[in-house]
């Protein structure tokens, strides 16, 4: 039975990292792009967990969503872009989202990776990027968030973080908890009111500097968690892990400036609204864009069964909208 039940884990971490390896990999999503019916076909499963690729289907989205009482985080998908003026474009479209969030009176949040903006290029683009859009978030009142990504830039986008947080205090910064190094950021980063979003961590990344998926990397959450709640900061929970939900929800949120739960949009829709049915306050992570195929590779590669999703919505299609998912059976 041991074996059995090793071998069945293995497969799992083994499908895992093949996603991961395939979502890398440019040559195939050169073919992706360049065969139609195989595009059409991936997007379909893609429209689970992506908005569209247009910054108007994210807008709707958020809207309904922000009527039926979530919070909403848009982030236009993209990273490790290496030309400046790729980089001076995404910045100019995370400006645009700024500006009609705020036009629209929805609010919300803005995320982003700095690699998308600049960091591959030049780390003084993408402060420069970050500070402009630092000035429109405070403008509009719009929170501004600089989501974590792989270990290796961890250093740079933590001090492109303190420069702009220090001018511009709706910037909040992501941490994550499989890091062996986080909990010395932490430390030294969360004071009140700073804005932290705390996920556990989506890299591939080696033993000696991250933890797997594990009870221990559980225990570092919560860990982090209960600091961030000494500190007053204001806090985001990003995990679908109901275990782990569970567990959070059992401690006090006071002294914390605010917490709530952060949920992918596509992933576990009824849990949301279980959460929010017993007044827990949910922000909704949605995403809209065109390189969603490497975002898509993430949620199969995250939870390998989602793969057997993802092959129901190429051969049938979706009944309804996901959105559709959130609907609250009463008002808040």
């Amino acid at each position: 039975m041991k074996n059995t039940i090793n071998r069945e884990q293995q497969l799992a971490i083994d499908a895992a990292t093949a996603l991961k390896a395939i979502a890398r990999r440019p040559d195939i999503k050169m073919q992706v792009e360049h065969q139609p019916q195989l595009y059409a076909l991936l997007q379909r499963a893609a429209a689970r967990y992506v908005t569209g690729e247009q910054r108007a289907n994210a807008l709707e989205v958020a809207e309904l969503l922000h009527g039926e009482g979530y919070a909403v985080s848009l982030e236009y998908i993209g990273e490790n872009t290496v030309s400046r003026a790729d980089c001076q474009q995404a910045a100019a479209e995370l400006m645009g989202v700024l500006t009609d969030l705020g036009e629209q009176g929805i609010g919300g949040r803005v995320s982003f990776d700095l690699s998308h903006i600049g960091l591959l290029v030049d780390n003084e683009l993408a402060l420069q990027h970050v500070l402009q859009l630092g000035e429109l978030s405070q403008m509009y009142g719009i929170e501004l968030f600089i989501s974590m990504e792989e270990s290796a830039k961890t250093a740079a986008i933590l001090a492109i973080y303190r420069q702009a947080v220090a001018l511009y205090p709706l910037i909040g910064i992501t941490l994550q908890a499989h890091l062996h190094r986080t909990w010395e950021d932490a430390s030294r980063l969360l004071a009140q009111d700073i804005r932290v979003r705390f996920v556990k961590g989506a890299y591939e990344e080696p033993d000696t500097l991250a933890l797997s998926r594990s009870a221990e990397l559980d225990d570092r959450y919560v860990q982090l968690f209960e600091l961030a709640v000494e500190r007053g900061c204001r806090i985001s929970l990003a995990t679908y892990d109901e275990l782990l939900i569970d567990r959070l929800l059992l401690y006090s949120w006071e002294g914390a400036a605010s917490v709530e739960l952060e949920l992918l949009y596509g992933i576990r829709p009824e849990l949301a609204v279980q959460l929010r049915e017993q007044s827990y306050p949910v922000r909704v992570y949605l995403t809209y864009g065109q390189e969603w195929y490497l975002y898509l590779c993430h949620r199969i590669a995250e939870y390998p069964p989602n793969l057997y999703q993802a092959l129901i919505d190429v051969v049938g299609g979706q009944e309804q909208a996901p959105v559709m998912q959130y609907r609250l059976m009463k008002p808040h």
